[in-house]
């Protein structure tokens, strides 16, 4: 025989009124699994039916990036004034190299930030005791290199941007999803 047992929120219910309304839950949440796995399976189904298409033009775009950067590359001249124009949609040209630091020795340059900056040096030292790349990469490069540090990377470098940012983060979540749905088949 089921029996009544009182909850501490309210109206009593009976075992039996537990069982019917949990059943009604199951069904609704199977019904709901239903549907959420046909639709991974459609658009699993999506994925595959333009994979190899979305690959070929992956290629064919890198092959005509490359092409393009050869160009702007050996035509610099054309670059002067302005240094970058809009053709198609697309940026391209030449723009300042955001640049980077490298040191050859990590332990001498700590040492020579220490012996150059004194009291200051803490801002230029993360605790892993590493040079901080932020904080150098605002300090002129003389004093750069008096600490063993060496300014790389900040000719001018080429520039393709498509000023269509959205197609690129797609294709980018696309191509990444495919890959990872292959390598779990």
């Amino acid at each position: 025989m089921i029996s009544t047992h009182e909850n501490s929120g309210g109206t009593a219910a009976s075992l039996a009124t537990i069982e019917a309304l949990t059943k009604a839950f199951a069904d609704e949440h199977a019904c709901l699994a239903g549907i959420v796995e046909k639709m991974q399976l459609e658009m699993e189904a999506i994925k595959r039916k333009h994979l190899q298409p979305l690959r070929g033009a992956v290629a064919r775009t890198a092959k005509a990036k490359l092409t393009l950067h050869t160009a702007i590359a050996g035509s610099p001249a054309l670059f002067e004034k302005p240094r970058t124009q809009i053709f198609h949609g697309v940026k391209v040209g030449f723009q300042k190299g955001k640049g980077g630091i490298e040191f050859a020795d990590v332990e001498k340059t700590l040492a020579l930030i220490r012996k150059h900056f004194g009291d200051e040096a803490i801002a230029y030292i993360r605790t892993v005791e590493t040079p901080d790349k932020k904080m150098l990469a605002d300090m002129p490069a003389a004093e750069l290199k008096k600490i063993g540090a060496t300014v790389i990377d900040t000719g001018d470098v080429v520039v393709i941007k498509p000023t269509d940012s959205e197609i690129e983060k797609t294709v980018a979540a696309l191509l990444k999803d495919a890959v990872e749905s292959e390598v779990q088949s």
